[in-house]
């Protein structure tokens, strides 16, 4: 009888294997697989047709003697540092606003909808929307400028070098600072009420309890908030491409050239895809590296 049950028992657990089988087999097509045909692909030279031919570690050693996959990466860390400055520091600021017990305010709610809003709208939408009002001769942001003498003449934004990445950082800031906002302040909440309120008893101000309350146990969540925007901000390729073009931020060099723009021009203008496997796995350790040392530096010990 109690073999019976047992017999019963075990084919009830191995059914339960096939209502995870879809999600496997589709988990090793597209995620498995790609990453290691990509990594197979790096060590060959390969135009996208026929059959790969293995040359070592040639891509590897091209791609770190190429000067314009570093000034790429030199570009792409420049646009992501503005954003992660400008997007933590607003984000920081709305939190330090909103959780002081002291002049608590209403309609967190509300707020929290209309700052997450641009990060719900696309990438193709905001790169048209900028495009309009930056645009050189007929954009609303001149218009205003030069409608209030505050420049005598229009600014190119987008075509000159001192403004071009600039825009996009402050744009990246724009469309994320709500998300990092919602993340920060649902720790805030995680974060037992009795600390603010000794705080508030002992007569602390608002920057005295952020800095030795609120900023400490919010660490796990600044950590999480810093990896995932570094890992996005160095595959940063659609707003430079969707509102200048490969043809002019795309070229060798190009001002908006990032990362990811230059592993696009390899894989699918020129066709060369082995060497765009190497560049994307360039970029892998290299975020991986920048990953492992905020865990190391953010992260730090439990205390």
């Amino acid at each position: 009888m109690k073999a019976a049950m047992k017999t019963r028992k075990k084919n009830r657990n191995n059914a339960a294997y096939l209502f995870v089988l879809p999600f496997i087999i589709v988990f090793l097509i597209f995620s498995v697989y790609p990453v290691v045909r990509t990594l197979y692909l790096s060590f060959t030279t390969y135009k996208g047709y026929g059959t790969p031919t293995f040359n070592g570690i040639a891509n590897y050693t091209r791609v770190l003697k190429d000067k314009f996959f570093w000034r790429s990466l030199y570009n792409t860390v420049k646009m992501w540092s503005l954003n992660i400055v400008l997007q933590l520091g607003l984000a920081f600021l709305l939190t330090i606003v909103f959780s002081d017990i002291k002049y608590k305010l209403r309609g967190l709610g509300i707020f929290r909808a209309v700052y997450y809003l641009p990060n719900l709208i696309a990438a193709t939408s905001v790169a048209f929307l900028f495009k309009t009002l930056l645009d050189w001769k007929y954009g609303t942001f001149n218009q205003i400028l030069l409608a209030t003498h505050l420049v005598d003449q229009q600014i190119n934004w987008m075509g000159q070098r001192s403004t071009a990445w600039a825009v996009i950082g402050v744009i990246q800031a724009w469309m994320w600072f709500g998300n990092s906002f919602i993340i920060l302040m649902a720790g805030v909440q995680g974060i037992p009420t009795d600390y603010f309120e000794a705080a508030a008893i002992d007569g602390a101000g608002r920057w005295k309890v952020f800095g030795s309350i609120t900023l400490p146990l919010l660490r796990p969540i600044l950590l999480y908030v810093a990896v995932t925007s570094l890992i996005g901000g160095l595959q940063l390729f659609d707003l430079p491409f969707l509102m200048t073009g490969p043809s002019t931020a795309g070229e060798p060099g190009g001002t908006l050239q990032t990362t990811v723009m230059y592993l696009y021009k390899f894989g699918f203008e020129t066709h060369q895809v082995g060497f765009a496997a190497a560049i994307a796995y360039t970029l892998f350790f290299i975020i991986l590296f920048v990953s492992i040392m905020e865990f190391k530096f953010i992260g730090g010990k439990e205390d």
